[in-house]
């Protein structure tokens, strides 16, 4: 293995990590509203990313990617995003890790599926099989809880959609995230203002060890998105979507074993489903991975 490949698999395996233990971040605060984590979430998150753009020297880059295209592109992502960060803190209030984790199964199910109807990408027939499993596991899971699994749909939604919208511009990962957060700053800012008027909140949290630990959702936020574009640029797709499932594994895992979260035969069914549908599309992606590159050598001109 070189020593690129190294790097992106570090910077991969990092990424999923961080992303994966997040609700043990949220948790430990959870007696702070989740509108206000969003809040703070933003409000440390701009500093963080302009110390990285800083670090990297890239405020040329800053400058040129603030075009009225891109920042119109970026509010809308902005405001994906933290739609998808509000709900995501919420779920873990409200002891449903269980369920956001199999938002972020159902993630790149969704991303094709955007694909398909924006971008006229075609589907091959195993994905539809792929989309139909997931569907009915879907399904399974809706006529157990008696409605729709909202918070699932909402994340891997918002996030495919997220990602559809940063797939139309061509900007540092680095500077996107501070130009999302700039964008959503003044709405934190003055949301925090009002709701430490009321008494109800703080600029440093409420109590304990507030002060300490809730800046570090800056970094928790950025880190994970600097480690992901390294990885990106080093390895193949097919890895990184092998690699992705860690996260929402994790969050399964810490939901089921540490949260206590129930977890029944109805659900066993339902994300087994779900598993079956991500093998079925990753068995796919890399055969069809694999009949791309064996195409692409046999029509390079011999030598």
């Amino acid at each position: 293995m070189t020593s690129e490949l190294r790097l992106g698999f570090l910077s991969a395996f990092g990424a999923y990590l961080l992303w994966g233990g997040l609700p043990l971040y949220f948790r430990a605060l959870n007696h702070i509203e989740p509108q206000e984590m969003l809040a703070h979430r933003i409000l440390w998150g701009l500093p963080t990313a302009l110390l990285f753009v800083t670090a990297a020297k890239r405020w040329k880059d800053m400058r040129a990617a603030l075009t009225r295209r891109r920042i119109s592109y970026l509010a809308i992502s902005a405001t994906l995003i933290a739609l998808n960060w509000l709900v995501y803190i919420w779920a873990v209030s409200a002891e449903r890790v269980t369920e956001a984790s199999l938002g972020y199964y159902i993630n790149p199910l969704v991303s094709v599926l955007i694909g398909m109807i924006f971008f006229s990408e075609t589907l091959r027939r195993a994905q539809w099989v792929a989309i139909a499993i997931a569907a009915i596991g879907v399904g399974v899971l809706t006529w157990e809880l008696g409605r729709l699994p909202w918070v699932s749909l909402v994340l891997c939604f918002s996030f495919a959609s997220y990602g559809a919208v940063r797939k139309q511009i061509q900007v540092d990962s680095r500077i996107g995230f501070a130009v999302e957060t700039a964008l959503l700053f003044p709405v934190a800012f003055i949301w925090l203002a009002w709701f430490q008027s009321t008494g109800q909140g703080g600029w440093v949290g409420d109590y304990g060890w507030d002060w300490l630990v809730l800046p570090l959702a800056g970094p928790i936020t950025a880190v994970p998105l600097i480690l992901f574009a390294l990885a990106a640029k080093r390895l193949k797709l097919a890895t990184i979507g092998m690699m992705q499932y860690m996260t929402p594994t994790i969050q399964f895992l810490i939901a089921v074993l540490l949260f206590r979260e129930p977890f029944g035969p109805v659900d066993a069914v339902a994300f087994g489903l779900i598993w079956t549908a991500l093998v079925v599309f990753t068995t796919d992606s890399i055969l069809g991975d694999r009949k791309a590159r064996r195409l692409a050598r046999a029509a390079r001109p011999a030598e």
